[in-house]
This record gives C-alpha cells, structure tokens and sequence, in this order.
C-alpha cells in the first residue's frame, strides 16, 4: 500500500490525519512523526527556528522505518516564512535526508490552487497579521493573486488546535472576499478535516485547508490520484489530474 509520511510540529490537530486516511477509504497510509516545535509561537524567529533543517532531519528515520515512499513538512507557517527561495532549500534538504520525493505544506498550497485552476483567492488565518503578510507574499510569488489577506492574531498552534467548527466556519466567513475563486486557511494546528464540506457549502466555493491539502500534496508526489467528495472540491477529481 502507498504511504506518504508527515513531519508535524508539535501536538494540535494532528488527529485529522487518521481522519483523513479514514476518509481515503485506507487506499492510502498517512504515518506521521512529531518534530520538536520549540517555542509555540506563530512570531518569524520562532517559525524560522522551528522550520530549521536539524528539527525536520530529526523525524525522518522513523518515516522511513514506517515505509514513507514521499515526506511532507505538515507546516505551513515555518515553510512560508523562509520566503519562496528559502522554502525550496528547506525541501531541497528535506528530500535529500530522507532520499525520498518531499514538499511542504505552503508548496501544497500553491499546487492545489493551479490544480483548481483558479487565479484569485482569499486568505483566512489563524496567525497575527504580519505572519499572514509572510503567506500573501509566498503566493504572489507563485503567480497567485490574493485579493484579500486577514490574520486573526492568534499566536499559539495549542490555542488554535482548539477551535471547533462554529470558530472555523467563522474564520473562513470572516476571511472570504466577493473576488475571491477559492478562502485558503492556512495553519495546520487548525482542525479542518471533519468541516470541509460544510466549509464550502457556507462560502459557495473552494475552500484549501492545510491539513487536506498537505496530504493531497503527499499523493501528487507519489503519483497516486485519489478522489474524495468528502474532502472537498479539490478532492473532486484526482491529485495531479
């Protein structure tokens, strides 16, 4: 069976991932390892500290031994952080110690908004405003237009990883622009994957959450196309079709 191995900082929503692989039907097995997250914090010196190469080298023997055929880092704000260039070295080392195709949270974002092919989208974050400039910027760099950004000012994954669905249908709510084609919600410390449908029968539209599309990135690179209507939109055809 295919496996797409996950390095997730710290302890917040990672249950989605079980939940997820549930949703999948078990085609595929989703092994995650923890990273050390350091200080919990949603400020750019601790993201940068905890995207650092040794913390993701740290998890990455117990992928492998868990027969991870690809690695995503399950972050998105300490891969945005680092800028567009920065985000490709941190991959780049990331597969290189793993020996293993990788990619990371806020690249999965990217791909699953060509893979929608839609051009403008709305963020809705979690993290203070200037963090959320950090994502805006990420994605401008991808050719993406953002026509609205707004930051909630949440500073800790622990704080976020207790929202429930009336606080995440709010943030995509508060987060949506009419321009917008598709609301991005983009912290992996958010619990989405038990909401998505009722995320975008509230907006009329797509929404990407971190944890559904950092799997979807996962099967894009193992080649492994899986659809999901539970999962949203972007499940509704095959990753990479």
């Amino acid at each position: 069976m295919a496996s797409v191995g996950f390095l997730y900082p710290g302890h917040s929503a990672e249950d989605d991932y079980p939940r997820l692989e549930a949703l999948l039907d078990g085609a595929v097995r989703l092994p995650l390892v923890h990273t050390d997250i350091g200080e919990d914090a949603h400020r750019v010196d601790a993201l940068l500290e905890m995207g650092s190469a040794a913390r993701l080298a740290a998890g990455v023997d117990a992928l492998r031994e868990r027969g991870a055929e690809a690695v995503v880092w399950a972050c998105t704000s300490a891969s945005f952080i680092y800028g567009r260039e920065g985000a490709q070295q941190q991959v780049r080392e990331l597969s290189a110690r793993a020996g293993l195709p990788a990619s990371s949270t806020s690249f999965a974002f990217a791909h699953a908004v060509a893979a929608l092919d839609v051009r403008r989208v709305a963020i809705a974050a979690t993290y203070p405003a200037d963090v959320a400039e950090y994502f805006h910027a990420f994605l401008k760099a991808a050719d993406i237009e953002v026509v609205a950004t707004r930051g909630s000012g949440i500073i800790t994954a622990a704080e976020v990883g207790t929202w429930g669905r009336e606080e995440v249908l709010a943030l995509a709510r508060a987060g949506d622009h009419p321009d917008a084609e598709a609301v991005l919600l983009p912290d992996t410390a958010l619990h989405t994957a038990a909401h998505l449908p009722a995320l975008e029968n509230a907006l009329g539209k797509p929404v990407l959450t971190a944890n559904q599309v950092t799997v979807w990135e996962g099967l894009r690179l193992l080649d492994r196309p899986l659809a999901c209507p539970e999962l949203g939109a972007l499940f509704s055809r095959p990753a990479g079709a």
